[in-house]
């Protein structure tokens, strides 16, 4: 492969990420928006978004072995052709079957697109980390411009924003064919058939992180407001706050790119515990502004890290032909914690005040520390 052919994949590599990101910013604040203007209750919409995050984790499932049949840059145009339909049903119809199909391919969307860019970009880069890490902070980018320009298109209308989101959809497929074809994984060998990939040694910790990522992103998006609005912070301040975790993770993928060696493991034990501390605390820091928003910046850094470096660990701990199935296998652990963790608080405040909830939630998410290697 020439020089000029991989800074190319590099670049489709990195504007597709942040092009499908800003696209997927802009359907997750556009469609709910949609909904609440067609006058669908709490209870809807809430069984709205869970449908999305309930097609990701199914499609993740199936990720790996669908490796082994088609091309990693397949699933990249995939999610994008996903994703813009997905928009596009929305900008024609706010009917509940419409709504419903919208959410559900955005999450096979997800699915898609961040297992086969990561599969992809782990395959043409070494280290692992710092493709991966370029990936995120790119992706992070996306999603912090699409829910703002969401915003501004919906003060005309929520359909105009999701029109603007189905063009990006498209973008996103246009871009990926120009990533390298690679060939499929081979199929799995028959010692590999032998015992679960997450479960092996690096792996195992790998999945883990990536459950504490994912029930970090889960909570910051339900139960983390609620913990700040019970101590009367304004809507204006939550939301500046979730923008500061936010941010906090961009940067945190970025720093950890340049991390090799011994370091990489580091990273993972630093980055598991402090996104569950951060998170933990944050209910008994909620009305002291300072305080949380320094505890949300940790949360936020660790989860960055975690993003980064547990598909990175993964990867590098399996033979070549494995590496799409552990890359599968981070993402259906942190799609399952998305998706598991606000059920878990919620029945958790059904008995017990918010603040101490999210303290046993961040308690259990800094559990998966034991399970790493730093040596």
């Amino acid at each position: 492969m020439t020089p000029d052919r991989h800074r190319l994949d590099v670049l489709a590599s990195g504007g597709g990420a942040a092009i499908f990101s800003c696209s997927l910013g802009i359907a997750s604040l556009a469609l709910p928006l949609l909904a609440i203007d067609a006058g669908y209750g709490p209870t809807a919409l809430g069984v709205l978004t869970a449908s999305s995050a309930v097609s990701q984790l199914a499609i993740r499932l199936v990720m790996s072995a669908m490796l082994r049949k088609l091309p990693d840059r397949i699933f990249v145009a995939l999610s994008g052709a996903c994703l813009a339909v997905s928009c596009g049903l929305g900008a024609l119809s706010s009917g509940v079957v419409a709504l419903l199909a919208a959410q559900l391919l955005q999450g096979v969307a997800r699915g898609f697109f961040w297992t086969g860019t990561q599969t992809h970009a782990v395959r043409m880069s070494a280290p692992a980390v710092k493709a991966l890490a370029q990936l995120n902070v790119l992706g992070g980018v996306g999603l912090l411009v699409g829910p703002a320009l969401a915003g501004a298109l919906a003060e005309h209308s929520a359909q105009l924003a999701l029109a603007v989101g189905a063009v990006l959809g498209v973008l996103t497929v246009l871009i990926a064919l120009l990533l390298v074809p690679l060939p499929p994984f081979a199929p799995k060998a028959e010692d590999h058939r032998r015992g679960a990939l997450w479960r092996q040694p690096g792996v195992a910790s790998a999945c883990w992180a990536g459950a504490t990522a994912g029930a970090w992103r889960g909570l910051l998006g339900s139960y983390v407001p609620l913990a700040l609005e019970r101590a009367d912070q304004s809507a204006t301040t939550i939301g500046v706050l979730v923008s500061v975790a936010t941010g906090a993770s961009l940067a945190g993928s970025g720093l950890v790119g340049r991390v090799r060696g011994r370091g990489v493991g580091w990273s993972l034990a630093l980055g598991i515990l402090s996104t569950g501390i951060g998170t933990g605390v944050v209910g008994l820091l909620a009305a002291n502004l300072p305080a949380v928003a320094v505890a949300l910046a940790v949360s936020g850094l660790g989860a960055g890290v975690l993003q980064t470096v547990g598909p990175a660990v993964a990867t590098e701990a399996v033979s070549p032909d494995q590496r799409g199935e552990a890359v599968a296998a981070t993402g259906t652990f942190r799609a399952a914690a998305l998706f598991l963790a606000p059920f878990a608080v919620s029945g958790l405040v059904a008995v017990a005040p918010v603040a101490l909830a999210l303290g046993l939630a961040g308690a259990l998410m800094s559990a998966p520390v034991v399970l790493t290697r730093t040596s």
